[in-house]
């Protein structure tokens, strides 16, 4: 009985540390989440100071979420976990899309290839955002590019046509960031015909009062 009670009180002590280092990755993960939020929002609107800040502040905060849970692989690849670096990756790709950078690499990134790639699709859809931003004041060919880094995305996406035990749900939101293509590409369409009506129009102005 002596036995059982010391590997008993191991078995306790090693559940403990678990727990422990569980809890902490919980708050880890909602404060990375939040950090990405607020630097998306900042891309948004265009203040980039704050982007970068925020950035490199994630960034850090991160690391330090991976390093409490690098010794628990159940923890590391559990929900809150991989969604926070969900977030992250979301947040690089929107900045470099926005920006028209590189794509930072999975490897760059820290994060594996299916948590990548479903970053990559809610990266997609916060284009909308943006080009909704833009053509709010009349039609540009940024709205365009914009759309059609979406649609380069759409069509890489849907050709990772495996389980979701292996994708990490990523049909599902390949799924929404067509919805929200096709949404978008009629905005643009309907955008760019207005500009050209409007141009139509003041050629015709400018023609009568020739």
């Amino acid at each position: 009985m002596d036995q059982l009670e010391r590997l008993a009180e191991e078995i306790q002590e090693e559940f403990e540390q678990v727990n422990t280092a569980r809890d902490q990755a919980y708050q880890r993960s909602r404060k990375l989440i939040s950090l990405c939020a607020r630097s998306i929002r900042a891309m948004h609107r265009s203040e980039w100071e704050v982007a970068d800040a925020l950035l490199a502040e994630l960034g850090e905060a991160k690391e330090t979420m991976v390093a409490g849970v690098v010794d628990y692989p159940a923890l590391y690849f559990a929900g809150y976990t991989q969604d926070a670096i969900k977030e992250y990756v979301e947040a690089h790709l929107t900045y470099a899309m926005i920006r028209e950078r590189p794509l930072p690499t999975p490897k760059e990134l820290g994060a594996e290839s299916n948590t990548w790639l479903n970053g990559l699709a809610e990266a997609a859809t916060e284009q909308r955002r943006r080009i909704l931003d833009i053509i709010r004041h009349g039609h540009s060919d940024e709205a365009e590019r914009l759309l059609d880094t979406m649609d380069a995305i759409y069509s890489i996406l849907v050709t990772f046509d495996y389980n979701d035990s292996i994708t990490g749900g990523l049909r599902r939101r390949t799924d929404t960031v067509r919805a929200v293509l096709e949404r978008t590409r009629g905005d643009v369409t309907t955008s760019l015909r207005q500009a050209q009506l409007e141009e139509a129009l003041e050629a015709l102005e400018a023609k009568l009062e020739g």
